[in-house]
């Protein structure tokens, strides 16, 4: 089950069923099935309450992932910021669209276990998010 939710934006405009196809088939080319991901589409104000109440950071991000994945079964919640990941897109100079939809599969490329903390990770998290937008663009 793959659920959209917003606390205080607007519900973007994306084709949900797609994006759920999409998701399913990403998962499976890492060998996970899905599980429960709750995504929640929120405003800078609410990623940043998020990130110091249960990360203790204090800094507004685009993606915060929690993670319940289990037996090769992804679940997880994944708050995204809409304020972050449109700056993101005029500072990239890509369609907002695309780059939420980059975002959204980083949270599940998250539960898969790739991370992006190192320049080496980071450059292979953006290699897989690229093959996974490609796949997403081929439906």
């Amino acid at each position: 089950m793959i659920d959209f939710e917003v606390q205080g934006v607007e519900l973007p405009n994306l084709d949900y069923d797609k994006v759920r196809d999409w998701l399913h088939d990403v998962a499976a080319d890492y060998g996970f099935a899905i599980g429960a991901l709750h995504y929640i589409f929120c405003n800078d104000d609410r990623i940043l309450e998020v990130n110091r109440q249960f990360l203790q950071h204090d800094y507004y991000t685009d993606v915060i992932t929690f993670d319940y994945t289990k037996d090769y079964v992804l679940s997880g919640d994944i708050f995204i910021s809409l304020d972050t990941v449109s700056d993101n897109a005029k500072i990239a100079k890509v369609d907002i669209a695309n780059e939420l939809c980059r975002i959204i599969v980083h949270g599940l490329l998250h539960l898969t276990g790739q991370g992006d903390k190192t320049p080496k990770t980071k450059r292979e998290m953006t290699r897989k998010e690229n093959l996974a937008l490609r796949k997403l663009s081929e439906r």
